[in-house]
């Protein structure tokens, strides 16, 4: 008989023993098949493309960051869509069979007479010669003149406006009166309101001289187009692709997807493999004495090995392909809760192809093999003469490589707790829960030495305080603290995930708010509902009384070279004017905010010292829109999580979004009358205190995707947890009836694994807690100034009591189903 055959007939005859393993690695493989989706729908998926839906290429800024030189570890897409030379109009027509049409795209807004936005969903304006790339055709009326607008049917509708209607409509100042020359329509649901003005009007509105949008081509495709504009520094797109360039969400979302993929992604596959190689283990552990025989009868240790290989490998096979479809439907489930959190769209389409999925099964089944050889090797090398002796009776000792392994991975992991008392925000927070997965590790590895230190201790106790059933469950923990340690190694693992995911989370942004409270010391925030124009902080300035500031939100792109290696980073940054300084307070360190002109940045203390910068030297990066910048440096400052590392001129950061406006304005003034007086020429414009300065909305989203990526694997753990607690209960079937058959009562076995479930379930919430406190009292110290993280106790509470609850129903309950059968039956049933 081959061994495939045996191992086949093995798997078939000893179906219950193999639930376990196939259980976490149908889970497992499942999660890494849906990151896969995930990520592979940040390069191929998106929606439906409206606007260019007749055009045949789309050419657009290049958004990807391109270092030169070095290996670049991950290219960065920047953060707005940077605007090409019109020039390249001319370039394209050029190109026989293609037409060229250019395209302007800006903040445009139809307002009622109370200053609200009368359309339902993002608006924007362009040129009317654009038109044509959806296309739009006009369904009343004519084409724009000067002072005329075309408004598409939907939003003619909600704004009740006809042909030959007045409207008032905002762009990057006061609202303007426009007639309507004409309504136009086009085919589809669309997921913007479109505004068409004249050629002449659209350019001064854009604010972008010899600049576009974007430029649609028709006649000619994509290979044509790229060879013609191979040096022109454009993205070029065609297919499903032009969405991207039309909608600025969905650029982002694939952006977003790509990389929250990839770091959920990375965690998804280190729990799995944790967990797979645990419940594997336990698997193998529980053969012992079958394995024995087999040594006794002639089997060599290679055969026995062999044959374990060659059993996970047909149950990983079989779990893996069934959990990699099963990984389609998570795929859509964690995109569904991505879009209601507001971090993809609504009508996003994930790109499903076979390469996630057959990289799925092929991490599950590796991932089964490794776990498989390391738990053979112990099983393997029993000496036949003392085989079935050895199986009796547990080895008391662990091996001392992986002791030696594990007591490593305990220093690192202490050591990683270190690094947020230096390294503040998102990376302070990853490297507190990147410490703790280690030191969960660690632990496993060296489970068995420190549960069995902890039941001598407690075990005592037990034998004295809780009659036959404490003496039951204290002899049995004594002699098996390796099953007790795999009964509490998942329990730990689910209340120190979920703790310091959470609590990490909190600390950072209760860090933000008060950093941020300490740093705006304005009076009052102008905000607008789609920006606040660039004039309105001149305009505030040469009120009497009155200073101001312009507020603008951005972002910045960096490259750090270590070695041959380039990392680019995408950071967060604000724009202020020269007048901020009694508005804001960032703690300057050196130089001063009142030098901060065009062409001035101001670094965050703790970047600048890594980039070894000091006031006076120039430092380069990329704006918001991709293009490089050399700025020179003229202060630096430590209040960066409220402002984030860059500080730059308020023109400068203006000048490189979309947009074109301030986010908001900070004010110092006694009185709000003349702001108020101010705010109302603006529609959609208010004053309101100085709290509202710093937009939360980001931070709360990404609390919110936290949540749902930490739900999803404590989900998978929670899953582990129950099949490990169920596979090790019910593996003491025989010892259960020897108990029966010796005259111990069902009710003492019940007690007896009540108390040792209490004892797994405590043991688990002091380790957890453990593991979960040292990352996070160092972090909250980096952040907060205090051992204790920010949060809601009862989060905490609810983690122990979930963890609690289902470690005592898994066993309670596979103890009740283990003690149905008949003593004398279940004694001599195979194990």
């Amino acid at each position: 008989m081959s061994v495939l055959s045996l191992a086949w007939q093995t798997v078939k005859a000893r179906t219950s023993g193999f639930i376990g393993a196939f259980v976490a690695i149908l889970c497992g493989t499942a999660l890494v098949a849906a990151c896969g989706i995930l990520m592979e729908s940040g390069f191929r998926g998106g929606v439906p493309t409206q606007r260019y839906a007749a055009a045949d290429v789309v050419v657009t800024g290049d958004r990807i960051v391109r270092p030169d030189g070095g290996d670049v570890l991950a290219f960065e897409h920047a953060a707005e869509q940077p605007s090409i030379p019109a020039a390249l109009v001319a370039k394209i027509a050029a190109v026989p069979g293609a037409r060229a049409v250019p395209e302007q795209t800006f903040p445009a807004v139809v307002v009622g007479q109370d200053g609200q936005p009368l359309a339902s969903k993002p608006s924007f304006g362009h040129n009317w010669d654009s038109a044509v790339l959806a296309p739009f055709t006009l369904k009343e009326g004519t084409a724009p003149q000067a002072n005329e607008v075309v408004l598409d049917s939907g939003l003619a509708a909600e704004a009740g406006a006809g042909v030959g209607a007045q409207v008032r409509i905002m762009t990057r100042s006061v609202p303007e009166t426009y007639r309507v020359a004409g309504i136009a329509d086009a085919a589809g649901r669309a997921r913007q309101a479109s505004l068409f003005f004249s050629e002449t009007k659209a350019a001064e509105l854009a604010g972008r001289p010899d600049s576009v949008s974007a430029i649609g081509v028709l006649g000619a495709d994509a290979g044509r187009i790229e060879s013609v504009l191979a040096n022109d520094h454009v993205t070029v797109s065609s297919g499903a692709d032009r969405s991207a360039a039309e909608f600025e969400d969905v650029s982002q979302t694939k952006s977003l997807l790509a990389i929250l993929a990839g770091s959920f992604g990375g965690y998804a596959v280190l729990v799995a493999i944790f967990v797979v190689a645990s419940t594997l283990a336990l698997t193998v552990e529980q053969r012992r004495r079958e394995f024995a025989l087999l040594r006794a009868v002639g089997a060599t240790p290679r055969q026995i090995r062999k044959l374990i290989g060659v059993e996970t490998t047909v149950v990983s096979v079989i779990a893996g392909v069934l959990g990699s479809l099963l990984g389609i439907l998570v795929g859509h489930g964690l995109r569904d809760a991505f879009a209601r959190i507001g971090v993809v769209p609504d009508d996003f389409a994930l790109s499903i192809s076979p390469i996630p999925l057959v990289a799925a099964l092929l991490i599950g089944v590796a991932a089964a093999r490794v776990a498989a050889w390391s738990a053979s090797r112990r099983p393997s090398s029993i000496n036949p003469v003392e085989a079935l002796g050895e199986a009796a009776v547990q080895k008391r000792d662990v091996g001392k490589v992986r002791l030696a392994i594990g007591w490593v991975l305990i220093a690192i992991g202490l050591g990683a707790t270190t690094v947020p008392l230096f390294l503040g925000g998102q990376l302070g927070a990853a490297m507190s829960v990147m410490a703790a997965l280690v030191l969960i590790i660690g632990l496993s590895l060296t489970g068995p030495r420190v549960i069995g230190a902890a039941v001598r201790v407690i075990a005592p106790v037990l034998a004295r305080s809780a009659g036959v059933s404490g003496y039951l469950a204290s002899a049995n923990v004594l002699k098996n603290s390796r099953r007790l340690a795999a009964a509490v190694t998942p329990l730990m693992l689910a209340i120190g995930f979920a703790v310091v995911n959470f609590y990490s989370q909190t600390t950072l942004t209760a860090a933000v708010q008060q950093q941020t409270e300490q740093s705006i010391t304005a009076d009052h925030v102008i905000t607008g509902i789609i920006g606040v124009p660039a004039e309105v902080a001149e305009a505030a300035k040469q009120v009497p009384g009155v200073t101001a500031t312009s507020l603008v939100r951005t972002q910045v792109i960096t490259a750090s070279r270590t070695g041959d290696s380039v990392e680019v980073q995408s950071r967060p940054a604000n724009g202020l004017d020269s007048t901020a300084s009694g508005m804001v307070d960032l703690d300057v360190v050196s130089g001063s905010l009142d030098d901060l002109q065009p062409g001035t940045v101001a670094l965050s203390d703790s970047h600048a010292s890594w980039e070894d910068k000091k006031v006076g030297d120039d430092v380069e990066f990329w704006y918001a829109d991709g293009q490089r910048a050399k700025l020179k440096v003229v202060a630096t400052y430590r209040h960066d999580l409220a402002f984030g590392d860059y500080v730059l001129s308020a023109a400068d950061a203006r000048a490189h979004t979309n947009a074109g406006m301030d986010s908001a304005v900070l004010v110092k003034a006694a009185d709000t009358i003349a702001l108020d007086a101010l705010a109302g020429r603006y529609p959609g414009l208010q004053v309101t205190e100085r709290v509202a300065a710093q937009d939360r909305s980001q931070e709360r989203t990404q609390f919110l995707l936290n949540l749902v990526a930490v739900g999803v694997i404590l989900g998978y753990v929670a899953i582990s947890v129950s099949n490990t607690l169920v596979m090790s209960t019910a593996a003491r079937r025989r010892e259960f009836a020897l108990l029966r058959l010796v005259g111990t009562g069902r009710r003492q076995i019940v007690r007896m694994m009540r108390t040792e479930a209490l004892l797994t379930v405590g043991l688990a919430a002091v380790l957890g807690s453990l593991v979960a406190a040292v990352p996070l009292g160092g972090l909250s110290i980096g952040l907060i100034g205090s051992p204790l993280p920010a949060g809601p106790i009862g989060v905490y509470l609810g983690a122990l009591a979930g963890a609690a609850l289902l470690g005592l129903v898994s066993i309670a309950v596979s103890t009740r189903l283990s003690l149905r059968a008949k003593p004398i039956d279940a004694i001599g049933s195979r194990e």
